[in-house]
């Protein structure tokens, strides 16, 4: 019996099917096979986590309805992507392979490998258009953002209709146990699927990004009033360009309003750049999968210990520092999987400066806890804050300071950290100083790890000793040349403007969106 020639579309990081460049261009040749694949491997790696499979999951269900609705169901298997590819050959003709271009993580780019030497040793082409503005085996920064736009500005897709195809098992979308996925609560997660995808959009464009600018930098109001799209760009139920496009017309609204916006038109400013800002950093990894394990700069290459401290390690992960603000935002992130970009910058600052922690095994933990976890920004970002660039400036949080400046009424802390309710406010964010310090310290609460001023003291002669070497500057040079933006960076937002604004520094609040 002859078999049936589909054209297989495989599903990974874009769970929608509007503006779908690869269901489109598979669409059009002949009947469509959408598929995702549910790998094991993948979600046993260190960056992987159930919080994460729980929103792809119900990204899934609302997906599959939606497919049902175009007339070929979503096809859903459990196990290697080539063990199903060669499972679906035996029952299809495949005439060739369509999915997005993706930037993930390691794990990630070997399995590609393997498929595209599985499907060309079986003559089966394999489609793979862009779905955002990071480029592929890009050859130079220069006129990158001029791309950028020009791929944002182009049409929308529409959802295609599907042709049915009969007689195929659907699969069931499986459970995070049978992925051997550890149980991992996360009470405040955010919900997935388009759905939510767009009610976060829309609320956002129109009532709760006014205040984007002012609130972005504080864990308390960016819960509310940062666009919360990062999980919904991660995992694909929203375009980048329907993102981008809805933001530059809300832009051309309000500069035609004939009343006044309040501080709408800056946030809507702000948040623009920092969309491109988030291409910016993908393509980072995208030039250099090697950022995700090894230092970007070769001089800082042993500054740190190979293994962490792991009494440190455990303590920072829990939120058991001792220093109260920064345990309040890691407590928040565990809770619910999401926390704004400069407390992410102070949780990882504080690990890779106060505690001297290896970045590799701080970035791994909060990989874990982001449902919005995207690799390409990730992993740039914790090189970024770790100091390892050789590009940025070095930033050291200080985690008492952010408390005051970030939380000033305490309410946020106290939300987190209920330990210290009987600690006077002027004391919360230092409570080693208030006279009856022992009654709660190393009772309800723990004592600090480390003087926050003298371990950042120290943390920052190491790191700018390996600067003054001489051959420093020759390999920083080269990595701007690779990595660095062409621009001087975005307008300073929220704080003071200074005379000189260091290159790429300006992203800070790049994950707020």
């Amino acid at each position: 019996m002859r078999k049936a020639s589909v054209n297989i579309v495989w599903f990974k990081r874009d769970l929608r099917v509007e503006d779908h460049a690869a269901l489109t261009q598979a669409s059009q040749p002949g009947p469509v096979l959408p598929i995702y694949v549910a790998e094991p491997e993948f979600w046993q790696q260190s960056d992987a986590s159930a919080r994460q499979w729980a929103f792809v999951s119900e990204c899934l269900a609302e997906l599959r309805e939606t497919f049902a609705d175009l007339g070929q169901p979503l096809i859903v298997r459990v196990g290697d992507i080539i063990d199903v590819l060669a499972d679906l050959s035996s029952e299809f003709k495949i005439a060739a392979v369509y999915s997005h271009q993706e930037t993930g993580n390691g794990w990630t780019y070997d399995r590609d490998k393997r498929v595209a030497a599985w499907l060309s040793e079986r003559s089966i082409p394999w489609r793979e258009p862009r779905q955002s503005g990071t480029i592929r085996r890009l050859k130079t920064r220069d006129g990158w953002a001029k791309k950028w736009d020009k791929f944002m500005s182009g049409n929308t897709l529409p959802a295609p209709r599907l042709t049915p195809l009969h007689d195929i098992a659907l699969g069931t979308i499986p459970s995070f146990s049978e992925l051997r996925l550890k149980p991992d609560p996360c009470a405040g997660r955010q919900a997935g699927g388009r759905t939510a995808g767009l009610e976060r959009l829309t609320s956002f464009l129109e009532s709760r990004g006014e205040t984007y600018r002012k609130s972005m930098s504080a864990p308390g109001p960016g819960a509310e009033h940062c666009s919360r799209l990062s999980p919904h760009l991660a995992w694909g139920t929203l375009s980048m360009r329907e993102v981008t496009q809805a933001t530059w017309k809300r832009q051309r609204d309000l500069k035609l309003a004939s009343k006044p916006t309040g501080s709408w038109r800056g946030s809507m400013t702000s948040f623009s750049g920092r969309l491109r800002w988030r291409d910016h950093f993908i393509q980072k990894l995208e030039d250099e999968p090697r950022l995700e394990f090894n230092n970007l700069h070769p001089a800082y290459d042993g500054l740190r210990p190979e293994e962490p401290n792991q009494t440190k390690l455990k303590a920072w992960a829990a939120g058991e520092t001792g220093l109260p603000f920064m345990d309040a935002c890691m407590r928040c992130l565990n809770q619910t999987g999401w926390m704004n970009f400069r407390m992410r910058a102070m949780l990882l600052a504080t690990a890779s400066y106060h505690l001297w922690l290896p970045w590799q095994a701080s970035g791994e933990h909060l990989a874990r806890q982001f449902t919005d976890y995207e690799p390409g920004i990730h992993w740039p970002q914790v090189q970024m804050q770790s100091g390892t660039t050789g590009i940025n400036t070095i930033r050291i949080y200080n985690p008492v300071k952010q408390g005051y400046d970030q939380d000033p009424d305490g309410a946020f802390t106290r939300r987190w950290v209920p330990e210290l309710n009987g600690v006077p406010d002027r004391y919360l964010h230092e409570p080693w100083k208030w006279d009856a310090a022992d009654t709660v310290l190393d009772k309800a609460y723990p004592r600090p790890l480390i003087d926050p001023v003298a371990s950042a003291r120290e943390a920052k002669n190491k790191v700018y000793a390996v600067r003054k070497r001489p051959d420093f500057r020759k390999d920083s040079d080269r990595i701007q040349k690779k990595h660095g933006s062409r621009k001087s960076g975005l307008p300073m937002t929220g704080r003071k403007k200074r005379k000189s604004v260091p290159k790429e520094q300006l992203a800070l609040d790049l994950k707020d969106q």
